[in-house]
């Protein structure tokens, strides 16, 4: 084998090295039946929330990965008001819902004041909080927005996916997985569907 060849063969070696170590931490995310990853973040109104804290008051938390400027999230809570019906019907049920925005500075939906608005002009009557470092979405594999999670009591992930059925940017699905999960939930009985593939637009993390 000639010197060439030999380096050649080591830099292809290296290579692959190098995808297999970084394939985990490419999938790496909440799925279903795992435990769902401890976070503490804050609001937009500078108050912190603790998914711990929700567990040990015998909540279930639902994720909803958010960016107001998306045109799905539009879609979800201007357009339609998909997020804060279904919230409405499941809040007197000890069930919390959280979005949060993994928009990195300079990104699109990023910051304290543009998401202050969008409280106010989506009418959200949930907290929205601020990961600008992108740390809560990656540890959740957060994918777009929306990207739905549901958190049991006992800390264990329970549904994974998308909010419904229809991948359009302007109309709604016939079925809600979140509302299908927690009504599964709620009574009793596991989640008949745990997982389906989220939509929207990319989570604007930081590189």
């Amino acid at each position: 084998m000639t010197n060439f060849t030999t380096r050649l063969f080591q830099h292809s070696v290296a290579c692959a090295l190098i995808l297999m170590l970084s394939a985990p931490l490419a999938m790496a995310g909440a799925l279903p039946g795992e435990e769902a990853p401890a976070f503490t973040l804050q609001d937009t109104e500078g108050n912190d929330h603790s998914l711990t804290d929700y567990l040990a008051e015998g909540k279930t938390v639902v994720l909803e990965w958010f960016n107001p400027d998306c045109p799905f999230i539009v879609k979800h809570h201007k357009n339609h008001r998909t997020m804060n019906e279904a919230f409405a019907k499941v809040k007197d049920h000890d069930v919390v819902w959280l979005a949060v925005n993994s928009s990195a500075e300079g990104k699109q939906g990023y910051g304290l004041e543009r998401n202050q608005k969008a409280v106010k002009e989506y009418q959200i009557p949930f907290p929205v909080l601020l990961d600008p470092a992108g740390k809560v979405g990656r540890l959740y594999g957060a994918k777009t927005t929306p990207h739905m999670f549901i958190i049991t009591r006992d800390g264990k992930v329970a549904y994974n996916g998308a909010i419904d059925d229809n991948r359009s940017p302007t109309e709604l699905g016939e079925t809600n997985h979140v509302l299908h999960a927690l009504n599964d939930l709620m009574q009793g009985e596991k989640v008949r569907i745990p997982e389906t593939k989220p939509y929207g637009c990319s989570v604007k993390y930081a590189k």
